[in-house]
């Protein structure tokens, strides 16, 4: 039995270059960055003192639903239902048009932690005042299912609503698991995404320990994030959320919707190597990437024109994306792809990334358009392929493939393809 050919009709963006699906491509087309000092709390303590921070939330959001809707949600269930009901409403949806089954339109949300500063603010009041003074909404805001169960209740979606967390690799695994649902027959629309909101001391902190975040660019916070250049230091946290509206292209051709791009194929695997280090062989990658592309029926993979990477400025992720592309298309075939990781601009958005990256990907095949690697400026010898340095370009693009790397070892990678 075939495939249901499944494509994006409505996508959603908050994120650190700019609010609203427009605003925030035309600023990663051009190269901005969205990197800055640390401003959500004092960052004095820390060695990394610069992260993605959405700037102007409040106000945007609130073109968007009214503030007392979303006044009692955690900023991430903020950002994830801000961006989907952008997605909703870009689809062609609305409170009055709407798929004729709702009870067949399911909400697959990932994050990393949830409602982690929700977390912090409640243990402060239980350890210097006691249990009774916690908030009543303390649980319900800080549960990484949140973001789904009110995206679902705001727009009545009865199907499956559900979280899923991968680390960074979780809102890749959601669109993923979300194109499973469509093609199994258990979903006719899936909203699917992922949000983060974490930029805090605590979280901050930890990474920092781990010495996996940028230090030597806090005083020019806009170059910290450096993919694939020699002198790459870590990466940059960020914030933010993505949502897609998937749909079977049946489904979507019959109301007459516009179609960024097919998802096409997903891929998953697990280093099973270490708990936050990739395999640096990039074994898992690898099969990651060749069961997404099987899974995309596409044989020929020459005809892959851009590839998304996970590009997260360290040492060992930009090393073993470089050496698991050229293990899937051979040297030279992966020279002849436009690969750039846009997380020199945006910074890495931990658990949304992934879905913030496929969105870019759909936008780019639509646009015929590759965004860059900024802050291209000190090449690494060692890595030797087409990274799209520091200024966009244009380019037909049959087939794009975004590959998402998260502590644990998950791999999760999609593949996109012009309809």
């Amino acid at each position: 039995m075939s495939k249901k050919k499944v494509v994006i009709t409505g996508i959603g963006l908050v994120t650190p270059v700019g609010n609203g699906r427009e605003s925030a491509w035309e600023a990663l087309k051009a190269g901005k960055s969205g990197l800055g000092k640390i401003t959500k709390f004092d960052a004095s303590r820390c060695t990394c003192q610069v992260a993605g921070e959405v700037k102007n939330f409040d106000e945007y959001a609130a073109t968007i639903i009214s503030p007392k809707e979303i006044r009692r949600m955690a900023l991430f269930t903020k950002y994830a239902v801000v961006a989907a009901l952008e997605a909703w409403k870009d689809a062609g949806y609305s409170d009055t048009v709407k798929p004729a089954d709702m009870d067949r339109v399911g909400t697959m949300i990932g994050n990393g932690i949830g409602g982690l500063d929700v977390t912090q603010d409640q243990f402060k009041t239980l350890f210097e005042r006691g249990p009774d003074r916690l908030s009543p909404l303390a649980i319900p805001q800080m549960i990484p299912n949140e973001a789904a169960g009110n995206i679902a209740i705001l727009l009545g979606a009865k199907g499956p609503a559900q979280a899923l967390a991968t680390a960074c690799a979780s809102s890749a695994d959601s669109i993923g698991v979300a194109l499973d649902m469509i093609r199994a027959g258990r979903a006719d629309v899936m909203i699917a995404g992922g949000t983060e909101a974490v930029i805090l001391e605590y979280c901050v902190g930890g990474f920092m320990k781990m010495r996996a975040l940028a230090t030597k660019f806090n005083d020019n916070p806009e170059k910290a994030s450096r993919p694939f250049n020699a002198d790459r230091d870590g990466f940059v946290m960020a914030e933010g959320a993505a949502i897609l509206v998937l749909e079977t292209e049946e489904h979507a051709k019959a109301r007459g919707a516009k179609i960024y791009a097919e998802l096409a194929g997903y891929g998953a695997t697990c280093d099973a190597y270490h708990i936050t280090a990739p395999d640096p062989e990039g074994t898992g990658a690898v099969k990651a990437i060749k069961i997404a592309l099987a899974d995309a029926e596409i044989d020929d993979i020459s005809t892959v024109d851009y590839i998304n990477a996970h590009g997260t400025s360290t040492a060992m992720n930009d090393a073993m994306e470089t050496a698991a592309f050229k293990a899937v298309w051979g040297e030279e075939g992966a020279k002849k792809i436009n690969i750039s990781s846009t997380k020199s601009m945006t910074g890495h958005l931990l658990g949304a990334t992934g879905a913030l990256e496929a969105a870019v990907c759909a936008l780019a095949i639509r646009d015929s358009f590759v965004p860059p690697t900024i802050n291209y400026e000190t090449p690494d010898p060692a890595l030797d392929l087409n990274y799209t340095p520091n200024t966009g370009v244009k380019r037909d693009i049959r087939a794009a493939v975004s590959t998402n790397l998260g502590f644990g070892g998950h791999n999760g990678v999609l593949v996109f393809k012009k309809v």
